[in-house]
């Protein structure tokens, strides 16, 4: 994970499943520092105080610095780490990962509990959403309205997300576009409007772009 690229999630979420009564329920949060990642996980057992196990992992820093993980009362080597494992699987980081279980009376041995933590851990990443933080550029187009038409068209599959339109006497857009896509995306712009759009880089900065879910 070199320069302004990594992956972290993109917001708090849960989500939960049933395995042979038990009841698991992953929950998933960014986390800058092991701070946050510690008062997340802090919030998250005081919601669910009454669970049999609240079994946790968090990784920060973009090259993995701190790496801190716990089974909570499992069997040692059952629940943390099949968590922290599926986090870095999902090469994520800079979040905390927590997978509560409600024990439902039916044991399910160290390799079923081992799969329901990291199934666990897999729901809560996809409920929380995944962001690819990349180096970013802000810039401003502004054309004719006959120019927008065609500019329309091509922003509706292109690479780039569309911030800010304003309709006055010409129509003015600021979007936003990966760095390393920035000469491809003018290009495509000037070549679609015969050169009768203007674009001006405004700033640059680390912006999350979501990926889709993964299957579980």
């Amino acid at each position: 994970m070199q320069g302004g690229g990594y992956r972290t999630l993109a917001q708090a979420r849960s989500d939960g499943f049933v395995i042979k009564k038990s009841r698991f329920i992953g929950h998933g949060s960014p986390a800058e520092s092991e701070r946050e990642a510690l008062d997340f996980l802090a919030a998250t057992r005081q919601a669910h105080r009454e669970a049999s196990h609240n079994c946790w992992a968090y990784i920060i820093g973009r090259n993995e610095g701190v790496m801190r993980h716990s089974d909570d009362g499992e069997p040692s080597g059952t629940a943390g780490l099949p968590i922290l494992e599926m986090i870095r699987a999902r090469r994520v980081v800079n979040c905390c990962v927590v997978v509560t279980r409600y024990f439902g009376g039916v044991l399910l041995g160290a390799g079923g509990l081992a799969r329901a933590y990291a199934r666990g851990a897999a729901a809560a990443i996809n409920a929380a959403g995944v962001l690819m933080m990349e180096d970013t550029v802000r810039f401003w187009a502004g054309m004719d309205y006959a120019i927008w038409e065609r500019v329309q068209r091509y922003l509706a599959d292109a690479p780039v997300r569309t911030e800010h339109v304003e309709y006055a006497a010409t129509v003015t857009a600021t979007l936003l576009v990966r760095q390393h896509e920035e000469v491809m995306v003018f290009n495509a712009l000037r070549e679609m409007t015969d050169g009768q759009v203007t674009l001006l880089p405004m700033d640059a900065f680390c912006h999350g772009w979501s990926e889709p879910a993964a299957s579980i």
